[in-house]
């Protein structure tokens, strides 16, 4: 290589390494962003920081008597608190604890029947989630108070948290209306002459802060639902007194407080009472001040940022409840669609038709296999069924093809050809295999004796063009290892014998497959065109006629990958190209024929199942997380235990059926909590790159060559037929 080239190299290296991370990256940032989602929403729900507590009466030695002895407003922003009364023949309707979504437009609405106004003490949660009803209070001549962020009893609060309360709720009432207000209200208040010695110290400092603070002098109590009659009788004032009425418009089922407004309004009217804001009737100035510059683009902020949040998690309500019906009726399918593929093909006299005796080819594509290709040749060579090994090698540098030559087998041939890719190494082996039907492997793959035998025969059945086998972990001592074994044994073969029963089997696993001749020239043989050129050869065969079925007994030990980075890398490819060859045969679903029958049924299980539900699945452990923080605590435990143990259920059907050892499930729990997330990170990297356009490479991964097969391995030999390379 020259220098130049050499200096092109050493660049290209770099920029993989600084774009690296972002494979990595914008999943993390999507996940940081839903959580952030999750957090605001709970934030604004009370979840975080609500404070519900009660306190009892305290004395009231401390406070004025001309505050207790006073009207209910308190203004204690001078140096000398003053109480303050509403005029006669005025009445101030006051509404705590909203917006409501239902009960407020309701309330303003009779209010503006009536051509009444009023006082809306809301709190910030409130306010935040619903600002369209804010605006819509200071837009028909309304007045708005805090009633604090939280809604919690200011007096046992310090003081930077009562700031809080306070600067939150004026947040989203400047997000919301655009305004600042000078009224407020304490939460589970009523009567100025109930301030006590907790109480007035809060007051004397929501004063300083330059708020009035409005109690009330009737209380309609229509929280407590008591009727029509009882609210209207406690919210009448005696004679003309002039009153501020409490009432709310949140919190609950308001139909009687409408109810009462519907009398209320117009028998006070009658009565010479004129429905105001309350600094109309105190003759002061308004107590809205109009928010302008940084200020008012920090709260539309806040509030924008609430509403998305509000609108994603109400997108993610609906997908997690997509999620619970797809979880039931996929895990329903499977068992029944599994219990239905063992009955046929295990029941005594079953056969596919007669009995395949004739020899087959088996090809085995290798890239830099020295690890693992002896172990896999040995055991082709033990096999119960007639065969020829064609070893394609993809222009290996690691003497993978030096190593089979150099064993001396009978009947196995080496294609030696630079290094073009999988595919293409496939392709080249077609064209060298001898025989009508050729079984398809990995280099790190090794068969029992049977395998081939078992995986040959539904070619009895002249409409079979592709089998897949019974591909399973060989290292599964690691947790990564055994994760990977329970999907395999669920995820994998369980699904294949659904879709065999469905007659839309997605893949033929790389690891073991086998094709009639015939069925791969005429779909074209295997393409470059996807990263999984085994789906998009399986479904070109479905589209062309062919039946594609599982055989159970025709098991593979493969070596699956037994680092986070290798696992990472080989599912990235699988997600990437699952997508490319959904892409690929997208018109299956408007043509006819066995191409248009798979397009409607097979391309939208594929869609729904591999690609879009494993998008969707993490957010049952989103939610896990969100109700353990935020609750119900014990429903959301007793709701994830039920999903846990669905798949429990069906992953020891799988283990069953494959006659697999139980004790691999102990982790079955941690499998759902850490691998699931691995996987749904990968699937959304690929996700993310199918829709920006980029593009993945091969990816080689590291082997270690420990898989080994059930049955004997022949000794090596030095003579044989066939044993001549191929050039």
């Amino acid at each position: 290589m020259t220098s130049s080239g050499r200096r092109r190299a050493q660049k290209q290296r770099r920029v993989r390494r600084r774009r690296l991370p972002m494979r990595y990256l914008l999943p993390s940032l999507f996940l940081v962003a839903l959580m952030a989602m999750l957090m605001l929403r709970g934030y604004v729900h009370s979840e975080i920081l609500a404070d519900h507590r009660v306190r009892t009466p305290a004395p009231t030695d401390k406070v004025p008597q001309h505050i207790l002895e006073g009207g209910p407003v308190i203004d204690a922003r001078g140096a000398e608190p003053k109480a303050l009364s509403v005029p006669d023949q005025k009445l101030v309707i006051t509404f705590d604890d909203g917006p409501d979504p239902v009960w407020t437009p309701r309330v303003l609405d009779k209010l503006k029947e009536y051509d009444a106004h009023g006082v809306f003490f809301v709190t910030g949660t409130m306010a935040s989630r619903y600002p369209d009803l804010v605006k819509r209070m200071v837009d028909e001549g309304h007045e708005l108070g805090l009633h604090t962020f939280n809604h919690p009893d200011l007096s046992f609060q310090s003081k930077d948290r009562i700031d809080w309360e306070l600067s939150q709720n004026q947040l989203a009432i400047t997000g919301a209306a655009g305004v600042r207000t000078s009224l407020f209200r304490p939460p589970y208040s009523s009567f100025s002459d109930a301030l006590d010695n907790e109480a007035w110290p809060v007051t004397q400092y929501i004063g300083s802060r330059g708020y009035i603070t409005a109690f009330n002098n009737t209380d309609s109590e229509d929280w407590k639902r008591p009727g029509v009659e009882a609210i209207i009788k406690r919210a009448t004032p005696k004679g003309t007194e002039g009153s501020i009425v409490l009432m709310h418009d949140s919190g609950g089922d308001r139909s009687q407080t409408v109810a009462a407004l519907d009398r209320f309004l117009p028998d006070m009217q009658k009565r010479g009472y004129e429905f105001t804001t309350l600094t109309d009737a105190l003759g002061a100035p308004s107590a809205h001040t109009p928010v302008t510059g940084p200020e008012l683009w920090k709260g539309k902020a806040w509030t924008g940022a609430v509403a998305v949040s509000e609108n994603v998690t109400t997108v993610l309500v609906g997908g997690l409840a997509i999620i619970g019906v797809l979880v039931f009726v996929r895990f329903g399918l499977m068992l029944v669609l599994s219990f239905a593929h063992a009955r046929k093909v295990r029941r005594r006299g079953f056969h596919w038709g007669a009995p395949v005796t004739e020899p087959v080819t088996v090809l085995v594509p290798a890239y830099n296999e020295k690890e693992c290709i002896e172990n896999t040749v040995r055991s082709l060579m033990a096999s119960d069924h007639p065969i020829e090994v064609v070893v394609i090698d993809d222009g290996s540098s690691d003497g993978t093809a030096g190593i089979v030559e150099s064993m001396w087998l009978p009947n196995v041939r080496v294609v030696r050809q630079v290094n073009s890719g999988k595919p293409e190494a496939l392709n080249n082996g077609i064209r060298n295999a001898r025989h009508d039907i050729i079984v398809m492997m990995d280099g790190d793959t090794v068969f029992e004796p049977s395998t081939v035998r078992e995986l040959v025969q539904p070619f009895g059945d002249p409409r079979v063009g592709a089998v897949a086998g019974n591909a399973k972990v060989g290292n599964r001592d690691s947790l990564i290892g055994a994760w990977q074994h329970i999907e395999y044994v669920m995820g994998f073969n369980l699904d294949r014998r659904m879709y065999d029963v469905l007659g839309c089997m997605p893949t033929i696993p790389g690891a073991v497959g086998a094709f009639r001749r015939e069925a791969l020239e005429r779909v074209g043989g295997m393409s470059e065109d996807t990263l999984a050129e085994d789906t998009d050869i399986t479904m070109a065969m479905h589209r062309d006629g062919w039946r594609v079925v599982y055989a159970e007994r025709a098991r593979a030990w493969t070596e699956a990958p037994e680092s986070v980075q290798q696992l990472w890398s080989q599912r990235y490819r699988w997600s990437y190209g699952t997508m490319q060859a959904i892409w690929k045969h997208r018109r299956a679903l408007v043509e006819r024929g066995p191409s248009g029958r798979f397009g409607r049924v097979g391309l939208p299980l594929v869609s729904l199942f591999m690609v879009l539900f494993p998008l969707l699945a993490p957010l049952i452990d989103v939610f896990l997380l969100y109700g353990l923080v935020f609750g119900p605590t014990g429903q959301t435990v007793v709701a994830w235990l039920g999903v846990l143990a669905i798949q429990a259920v069906c992953a020891a059907y799988a283990f069953r059926l494959d006659k697999e050892r139980m004790t691999h499930l102990i982790s079955l729990p941690l499998q759902q909590l850490l691998y699931r997330q691995l996987m749904y990170v990968v699937l959304l990297q690929s996700w993310i790159t199918a829709l920006t356009g980029g593009r993945l490479r091969w990816q080689k991964l590291r082997r270690t060559g420990v898989v080994e097969a059930p049955g004997s391995i022949p000794s090596q030999r030095r003579s044989g037929e066939d044993r001549r390379p191929v050039a």
